[in-house]
């Protein structure tokens, strides 16, 4: 829900301007200093880091902090690095005392540096609470040319005290306010974190994905575990909107959180285990960050974080099904392994000896969150975040399609607005369908937030269920087609709407908050002109194309033909233009989510030998990726920034070959895709703001794993089969191909994200709009076997076996029906049936052969396509009878053993 864009409210300031109030003192001017890789400045009086540049090359002029906006980010409560808060009692207390630097600004007292590294030093008494046992002196180091930032924390009173809760909050360019497109790609950064205790770090990234990147770790010699990222509440600011759309908000680094974990934090199980830390009279610690620069960008952290003796983990996924071994590598040069635990026992373990490789496969016993402790040698401790589906990924699916179409049902005949029969947004909280919400599209089958339906749809495309697709007809016949499309075609934002004096007889419900500006009444529900709603009939009707094409027996209301007619149709409506060019349906020269499916209606209509509806839709796209071509961020959405139009700019700028505005799509998602060794940020797309719109908690908020992960990981894994060496595009984006599989529960009711404030952490309670996601799952989910240049030869989503020079692979993914090899370059798909096994001969690349079976749809015939995007050469298929652009073939459950070999 994405057309209420929020104001950019404000100008650009000048960091020498008057601040709106400036308790740092900013215009008692800064401290110039440098490393042999960066520039940066402190405020002079409070010694808060206020710029941070490269030292040199052609990104000196980058800042990763918002030294521009800095006159606007100097009262009281607002954060900087080189702050610090905390929380402590004394003895044995059991009372926590806050303390926080920004809170009360004071110039805090210059102190003569101690050692030859340090660029700065103060004692920050002046700063901090009145009456607190603990003195704390901050240093500012040169670390081998990197940036260091270290707290000296002292018990000067006469009582033990107990620190229990320990954070540095982290600033860094992140705010889009005022700023244009152009301005957000060049000054902009994206901040991600790995919540890995002593092997934890921050990765900023330019919002470009170009450019050098910064990383944050725990600096050297001291125990600065992290254990938690908790959001900062700062005052409201109009110049920057802070936890706005355009401005998500700061988090904190959090080292100890017991202090958190008692109090607000006391009905959740955090990421890791809560820790607090105990200083006697006199006792002192030190702990500290430290920042580096990776010059060589995005691909090349994982290589930096190890160069900080940080440890390191590299695996092959971490959202994963019960029939799934995945397989975690570790690189750490400092120390060997001395255990490894999983912490609830939901995986069985098996460390190779005299190895980094270690293989992890479900007991069966734990779903969901699932922690991996790794003790090192000298003591550090890492943890890996895990998340274990309730079965294999097509059970798990399963579920999802048997709970939708059954507790998810509506089927009211009298509901006046014309919704039943239908699958209507799910409150996992009341167990029941939501059928009022002031937010009127959840209600209304519309806008992204009611299309929950598109999930169980994209499940049939490859995993069929005759009695879920009986319902799904019903749907799309009576409410789809009839209702939602006025007139067939154009596309309704929703069907519910709020306006009693229409529907005198209906009883909204009074306790619900009527009347704010999302309360659409009829005229403004039943408009047309959102080009984001119609992709979701488009991959409804596509899916149940799909499902009845090789097997027609399972629809009965309507054949093939006319699903596939309705997706042509609702396709050209929503990007037809008037005789002058211009788009009848408003942002349908925006790259829309989910759209690939369009990509794929093209491939089929072509296929099929329909024609002049392939010329019709082609036309429509290359008209759009033509201007896309012309602009610097093609990227625009309804927002001032978002993460959603990549996609369908990189599926049609690669379709037509126009390869710098695909680079330039890939290199944007990087930006604000990490991979980590945590389920919840591995592929990650960053999404704040969607709760506001499709959730029942409602705030800005990172998201995890909103439907940005799968629809990004899509230009990612099709970027990759293109260029089978740059693994680091396989490594994001099979995490996000597979993170909205966590959002399905142990019922198979779905959530639209998954909440990631420390206070919360899980799903939302509303399925609100987890179809567009889902849909990304069933699009680009597959097996891909790759020689990785750190962990080998390594399959995502299959378990792989090798005798000799033969590899056989056995996909354990959702849908079983796609499958790449990158030694060969080659992609091979199914459409029905699903692929059991496949094996290769490395000491003969020549081709692979494929076992395909019936699958649990009983499909009795199965075309195969094979592609060859990553080769020099082309492969076939041999035998089979050649219809719709490949090789059918009759299966069964016994297995068609089917070869591709060179061409």
């Amino acid at each position: 829900m994405r057309w209420q864009q929020l104001a950019i409210l404000a100008p650009i300031f000048s960091p020498l301007a008057t601040a709106q109030s400036d308790d740092l003192s900013i215009g008692n001017g800064y401290l110039t200093l440098s490393t042999a890789n960066f520039e940066l400045e402190l405020v002079k009086d409070a010694q808060v880091l206020a710029s941070l540049k490269p030292s040199s090359g052609g990104a000196a002029d980058f800042d990763f902090l918002p030294f521009d906006l800095i006159s606007s980010r100097a009262a009281n409560g607002q954060y900087h690095n080189g702050d610090i808060t905390f929380r402590y009692r004394i003895s044995d207390s059991e009372a926590w005392v806050s303390a926080d630097s920004s809170q009360d600004r004071q110039p805090v007292a210059s102190t003569d540096p101690r050692g030859s590294d340090v660029l700065a030093a103060a004692n920050l008494t002046a700063t901090l609470p009145a009456g607190s046992p603990l003195g704390i002196v901050r240093q500012w180091l040169d670390v081998d040319g990197d940036l260091g930032l270290s707290f000296t924390i002292t018990n000067n009173g006469a009582q033990s005290v107990e620190v229990g809760s320990l954070g540095f909050p982290t600033e860094f360019n992140s705010i889009f306010t005022g700023r244009t497109a152009d301005d957000m790609a060049a000054k902009c950064s994206l901040t991600d974190p790995y919540i890995g205790l002593d092997a934890g770090y921050l990765q900023v990234v330019p919002t470009a994905g170009t450019g050098p990147a910064l990383i944050v770790t725990p600096l050297a010699n001291t125990s600065t575990p992290f254990e938690a990222w908790r959001n900062l509440v700062e005052p409201v600011d109009d110049t920057t909107a802070y936890q706005s759309q355009t401005f998500e908000g700061f988090y904190e680094w959090q080292t100890h959180t017991k202090a958190y974990a008692e109090d607000e934090w006391a009905s959740v199980t955090p990421w890791n285990p809560p820790t607090s830390r105990t200083l006697s009279p006199g006792q002192s610690t030190t702990v500290g960050l430290r920042f580096s620069l990776v010059a060589d960008g995005v691909r090349a952290i994982q290589a930096a974080v190890q160069t900080t003796q940080t440890p390191l983990t590299i695996g092959t996924g971490y959202i994963v099904p019960q029939d799934l071994t995945v397989h975690l590598y570790t690189f750490y040069d400092a120390a060997g392994i001395s255990e490894i635990t999983s912490d609830d026992d939901g995986l069985e373990i098996i460390q190779e000896s005299d190895s980094n490789h270690i293989s992890l496969t479900p007991t069966g016993s734990v779903t969901g969150r699932s922690r991996v402790t790794i003790t090192y040698a000298n003591n550090k401790t890492q943890t890996v975040h895990y998340f274990l589906l309730p079965g294999t990924a097509p059970e798990t699916i399963a579920l999802l399609g048997s709970f939708s179409t059954t507790a998810m049902w509506f089927t009211d005949e009298t509901d006046p607005f014309g919704r039943a029969p239908s699958i209507l947004t799910y409150d996992a909280s009341t167990e029941s369908p939501v059928t009022q919400e002031p937010r009127v599209w959840i209600a209304g089958l519309s806008d992204e937030g009611g299309t929950v339906y598109l999930a169980t749809a994209m499940k049939q495309s490859a995993l069929p269920d005759a009695s879920e697709i009986e319902k799904l007809e019903q749907f799309a016949t009576d409410v789809l087609f009839a209702n939602i499309q006025d007139g067939g075609s154009n596309v309704r934002k929703s069907l519910f709407f709020y306006e009693p004096e229409a529907l005198p007889e209906y009883e909204y419900d009074p306790d619900l908050e009527w009347g704010n500006w999302w309360s659409w009444n009829q005229a403004d529900s039943y408009a047309t002109n959102r080009a984001y709603n119609y992709i979701h009939p488009v991959g409804a009707y596509w899916a149940l194309y799909r499902a009845g094409r090789d097997d027609p027996s399972v629809l009965s209301l309507n054949d093939w033909e006319w699903y596939l007619r309705q997706a042509v149709n609702t396709t050209l409506a929503c990007f037809a233009t008037d005789e002058q060019g211009n788009e009848l349906v408003g942002y349908s020269r925006l790259g829309l989510m989910g759209e690939t499916v369009v990509g794929e209606l093209l491939h089929d209509l072509q296929r099929e030998g329909w024609t002049t509806e392939a010329d019709a839709v082609e036309e429509a796209m290359r008209l759009r990726a033509e201007e896309w071509d012309g602009q610097s961020a093609p990227f625009g959405s309804e927002m001032a920034w978002d993460s959603t139009g990549q996609e369908g700019v990189y599926y049609w700028s690669s379709y037509f070959n126009l390869s710098t505005t695909a680079t330039k799509t890939v290199n944007s998602v990087l930006g604000f895709m990490p991979t980590v060794s945590h389920w919840g940020w591995n592929g990650n797309a960053r999404r704040y703001w969607d709760f506001i719109y499709a959730g029942k908690l409602q705030r800005i908020e990172r998201m995890i794993h909103h439907y940005g992960s799968s629809l990004n990981a899509l230009p990612l894994l099709s970027q990759f089969r293109q260029s089978p060496s740059d693994t680091h595009l396989l490594r994001v984006g099979y995490g996000g191909i597979t993170g909205p599989l966590s959002n399905i529960r142990a019922d198979g009711s779905m959530y639209n994200a998954f909440h990631s404030f420390p206070d919360t952490l899980q799903g939302d309670e509303y399925s609100g709009d987890y179809g567009q996601g889902f849909l990304g799952v069933m699009l680009g989910s597959g097996v891909y076997v790759v020689k990785d240049p750190d962990m080998g030869l390594v399959a995502y989503g299959g378990n792989l076996e090798v005798e000799g020079s033969v590899v056989t692979v056995y996909p354990r993914d959702a849908v079983r029906r796609r499958v790449y090899v990158a030694s060969l370059g080659v992609y091979v798909t199914l459409s029905a049936g699903r692929i059991e096994s496949f094996s290769f001969d490395e000491a003969d690349l020549d081709g692979l052969d494929l076992t395909i079976t019936s699958g649990p749809a009983g499909s009795e015939t199965a075309v195969v396509w094979v592609e060859s995007p990553g080769s020099e050469g082309e492969y076939i298929v041999e035998g089979g009878e050649e219809v719709r652009g490949g090789k059918q073939f009759a299966i069964s459950a016994d297995g068609t053993v089917v070869t591709v070999v060179a061409a």
